[in-house]
């Protein structure tokens, strides 16, 4: 059977990467999670002092700085799922934190970093057996996926999510600053000049507003045996 190229698409925090997961461990396909992989650069940026007093980015420091970035992923052999590696270093706790979604969404919109980007997320993909997720993967990494889908959600929906995770992992959350940020990523997604987050026109739309992780689960499978024509 053809292995196919599957992107997943939708805004922050409507569990994405665990329904991109999930799924790439039911077919036996490899999983990258790009949302990962621009909190590596925003954490690097952060770690590296290359913020101005006012918040903004120093832009040329770390455009100058980029091929110092070396972003991998490695199989977690208790969780069964790839941790994000920043510099040979495992950052999967660091890059999930409050500080770095707050910063993550103006380093995601530098056309330098998503150039970068890109251009490793396309040599990780070209042989197929692929699942994907993030902002542009079914527009700008693989607009020539076999199936694409575009994850909604509300955003007090995707808060309480995001609330909910963090204090399972003990670490601080305050709801309303969650919202806050959740919206202002949206925005900010959806209104930059390079591959700005959108539904590709050929996208399967999924609202899991609603949904179980077992009905999401039994929904991507589906549209992944009509992918490959699986029986």
């Amino acid at each position: 059977m053809k292995r196919i190229t599957i992107a997943i698409d939708g805004f922050s925090s409507c569990g994405k990467s665990t329904m991109a997961k999930d799924l790439a461990h039911e077919v036996g396909y490899i999983y990258v999670d790009t949302g990962a992989m621009y909190r590596c650069v925003t954490l690097f940026a952060l770690q590296n002092n290359l913020y101005n007093a006012d918040g903004s980015i120093k832009t040329e420091e770390l455009e100058a700085q980029m091929p110092d970035i070396e972003i991998g992923f490695k199989l977690n052999e208790e969780t069964g799922r790839p941790d994000a590696y920043l510099n040979g270093v495992c950052v999967e706790k660091e890059i999930r934190t409050l500080e770095v979604s707050n910063h993550v969404s103006p380093i995601a919109a530098l056309p330098f970093v998503r150039k970068a980007l890109v251009a490793q997320q396309q040599q990780m993909g070209r042989e197929g057996g692929i699942v994907m997720d993030g902002r542009d993967i079914g527009t700008t990494v693989f607009p020539n996926a076999e199936l694409k889908i575009f994850v909604t959600a509300s955003a007090e929906v995707r808060a309480q999510r995001r609330f909910d995770e963090l204090k399972q992992k003990g670490m601080p959350a305050d709801f309303d600053d969650i919202l806050k940020n959740v919206q202002e990523r949206d925005y900010i997604d959806s209104h930059r000049e390079v591959s700005p987050l959108r539904k590709a026109d050929d996208a399967l739309e999924l609202d899991n507003s609603q949904m179980t992780i077992a009905e999401q689960k039994e929904w991507l499978m589906e549209q992944f045996r009509k992918a490959t024509g699986m029986p």
